[in-house]
């Protein structure tokens, strides 16, 4: 997967390319920008591509994360988030 120009929020125009089928790890200090990539980028961007397909009336029931800030993601497959 990759991922060019994400900049949401703390996130300054980065690119990211990310296997597929392995198990990817955000690590960083408080502020890197580890929930804007997973949260804000990757799971915002796969949630909306998803919610293109759903119906409109069901559409309107879902929170949605909203627009990422970002140029493109190429290979994004669907995702869940799961908050603690």
């Amino acid at each position: 997967m990759q991922v060019r120009g994400a900049r949401q929020n703390n996130l300054k125009n980065i690119d990211v390319d990310l296997p597929r089928d392995a198990f990817v790890v955000f690590t960083g200090i408080s502020g890197s920008g580890k929930s804007s990539l997973a949260f804000g980028t990757l799971y915002a961007e796969a949630q909306r591509r998803y919610l293109e397909s759903v119906a409109p009336y069901a559409r309107r029931l879902i929170d949605q994360a909203g627009v990422p800030e970002v140029d493109a993601i190429d290979g994004l497959p669907p995702a869940v988030a799961l908050q603690q």
